[in-house]
């Protein structure tokens, strides 16, 4: 399961780093799409991704491209807390975030390859 692995990187993250970001309105959505886009590229380039992949496969690649994601990770949740306030990063990466990475990642790769 993908939560478990995510959960605890989150506490190596707050432990870790403390970024400064800009805090404007659209923080958050920036700071999403950084993130995101860090993991899209990391798991396109993982030589273990191929598109028939099984959705728990597709959740090792992302696991294994939080450490390289780290930053981008930690600005967006840094951004949520702190336009939504204390807690509310790590409740949207654990939650929201996670319930549709695997399907935006897939569709994203697959969106790069027809650029091709």
């Amino acid at each position: 399961m993908i939560l478990e692995p995510l959960f605890g990187l989150s506490l190596v993250l707050n432990a870790s780093l403390n970024l400064q970001s800009h805090t404007g309105p659209g923080a958050p959505l920036s700071a999403l799409r950084q993130a995101t886009d860090c993991i899209v590229q990391r798991v396109s380039r993982d030589p273990r991704y191929s598109a028939d992949l099984r959705p728990d496969q597709i959740n090792e690649l992302i696991v294994d491209s939080m450490t390289a994601c780290v930053r981008p990770v930690r600005a967006m949740i840094d951004a949520y807390d702190r336009m939504y306030g204390p807690g509310s990063g790590e409740a949207f990466l654990l939650g929201p975030y996670l319930d549709v990475l695997p399907a935006a990642v897939v569709g994203q790769v697959k969106a790069k390859a027809l650029d091709r």
